[in-house]
C-alpha cells in the first residue's frame, strides 16, 4: 500500500515577505522622545516555512494541502520524492477549512485516491506521512481515536479526525489514508505542551475538503 501512496505525498516549500516595525514603542508618544528622532521605518523581513501535500489529480497537477502552510505565501515550491521541485500556483483556499489547492506544472505524477472519511471508525487502522521538521517524507502508523473532535480555535462548525499516529511540525498538509492507501484526511494539527508529538494529531476528513474545494476536486 505504501508503495502505491507514498509516492503521492509531497513536501512544500513557502516564502514570504513581512513587514515589521523596528520597536513597538516607537508608537508611544512617550517612549519615541527617547529614540532620538529616529524615524520609525517599517522594513520587509523574508519568512520561510514548510509542510506537505497530496497529489489529488495527476493529469492536472493539483495538490491538496493545508491553507496555513501556503498562507500568504508570494513563492510556494513543490518537491516530489524524487527529487523533482517545481513552483506552484494556488487555485483555491478555503481559510475555514484549513484546505487549499496548488497546481504544479508536471508529468508522471502519482495521484492519492480519495476515500471517505464518513466510514471511519474509532480503531481503524490509519498511516500519516508528510515532512516533520524538514527532514524528508516520514511514514508513522497508528489508529483512529476519535472523530467529530472539535479543535480549540477552529471554526464553529468544523470537526476533525484524531488520531495517535505521530504528526509534527512540517506534516501539516500531508496524507493521512486508511488500510488501502485512500485518503481520508490532510493532516493538520497537533496538541503538545512542546510542539511535538504526544499521540494526539488532528486532521481536515477529506469529505470536508472535498466539500470546501467543490468544483476543483473530483469525486475520487
Amino acid at each position: 500500500m505504501l508503495a502505491r501512496v507514498v509516492p503521492g505525498v509531497v513536501n512544500i516549500s513557502t516564502t514570504s515577505r513581512v513587514r515589521i516595525e523596528l520597536n513597538p514603542l516607537f508608537n508611544d508618544p512617550f517612549f519615541r522622545q527617547f529614540f532620538g528622532g529616529v524615524p520609525n521605518v517599517p522594513r520587509e523581513v523574508e519568512r520561510q516555512s514548510l509542510g506537505s501535500g497530496v497529489v489529488v489529480d495527476a493529469e492536472r497537477g493539483l495538490i491538496l494541502t493545508s491553507q496555513h502552510v501556503i498562507a500568504n505565501a508570494e513563492e510556494i515550491s513543490v518537491t516530489l520524492l524524487d527529487g523533482r521541485r517545481f513552483e506552484a500556483t494556488l487555485v483555491r483556499s478555503d481559510r475555514d477549512a484549513d484546505v487549499s489547492i496548488v497546481r504544479i506544472a508536471a508529468r508522471n505524477l502519482t495521484a492519492v485516491p480519495l476515500g471517505d472519511s464518513d466510514a471511519l471508525r474509532v480503531g481503524d487502522f490509519v498511516v500519516a506521512i508528510g515532512s516533520p521538521f524538514g527532514l524528508g517524507q516520514t511514514v508513522t502508523s497508528g489508529i483512529v481515536s476519535a472523530v467529530g473532535r472539535s479543535m480549540l480555535g477552529a471554526g464553529e462548525h468544523q470537526t476533525f479526525i484524531q488520531t495517535d499516529a505521530s504528526i509534527n511540525p512540517g506534516n501539516s498538509g500531508g496524507a493521512l489514508v486508511d488500510w488501502d492507501g485512500r485518503l481520508v484526511g490532510i493532516n493538520t494539527a497537533i496538541v503538545g505542551p512542546s510542539g511535538g508529538n504526544v499521540g494526539i494529531g488532528f486532521a481536515v476528513p477529506v469529505n470536508a475538503a472535498r466539500k470546501a474545494m467543490e468544483g476543483v476536486l473530483g469525486r475520487g
